[in-house]
């Protein structure tokens, strides 16, 4: 590929950026109007979301009104697992790309019609690289690591675990069964992102998703009262 060939790739994405951060910065005001946190969780596949997810709306549920925007790039698996929990979810199916964007929630948000909600998750296509750069609006990102990845992400993937305000780690009852050191893990992860908030959590012991979910109402409170 020439130097020419080069520097248009460079410009196609720089605009593609630009126009995205137009629309992001559009749903953030409907969303700050509506006063609805909206959380962006970002992975790999198979880190937990989905099972995170249902944890959570299992908790919130019956005091807040929360409703999903689930992407993925075939099948409406995870949003039927959201609505099997008596949850409004909607599937945004990307026929291929690797990530949300501002146009994909905009209009799945459309779609979905899911009416005054108090919290708004998305859970963005599994990928640690290319949904990092796309703002959706959202309040903040969530980055999820479970322990079966192993311990070694967030040097290998630096910028999604220095943008992403909370790291969770999942899968955490597996602990004593893999080699996952959690100690290194926080360690590194305070190094890319000072002062963010890490968790760990088991959606199938249930440990630490209270605190997950208390981190969940203390934002929606802290956004409400300005």
């Amino acid at each position: 590929m020439s130097c020419e060939t080069d520097a248009r790739v460079v410009e196609v994405q720089r605009r593609a950026l630009e126009a995205n951060e137009e629309q992001a910065a559009r749903l953030r005001n409907r969303f700050a109007a509506a006063g609805t946190l909206v959380v962006n969780l970002i992975s790999s596949p198979g880190s937990g979301k989905t099972t995170l997810l249902e944890a959570t709306v299992r908790r919130l549920g019956a005091s807040l009104r929360c409703g999903v925007l689930e992407g993925d790039v075939a099948t409406e698996r995870d949003a039927d697992r959201i609505r099997a929990l008596g949850v409004p979810a909607h599937q945004i199916l990307t026929g291929g790309a690797c990530h949300l964007d501002a146009r994909l929630v905009e209009r799945g948000l459309d779609e979905a019609a899911f009416g005054e909600l108090d919290v708004l998750f998305i859970e963005n296509v599994g990928n640690l690289i290319c949904p990092t750069n796309y703002d959706l609006g959202e309040d903040f990102k969530v980055a999820l690591l479970s322990v079966a990845e192993g311990d070694d992400k967030p040097f290998k993937y630096p910028a999604i675990f220095s943008r992403a305000e909370v790291t969770v780690v999942t899968k955490a009852d597996l602990l004593p069964h893999l080699p996952f050191d959690l100690d290194a893990v926080r360690e590194r992860v305070g190094t890319l992102r000072p002062g963010g908030t890490f968790l760990v959590t088991s959606a199938t012991t249930g440990d630490g998703v209270d605190a997950w979910c208390g981190l969940i109402e203390a934002r929606l409170r802290a956004k409400r009262n300005g």
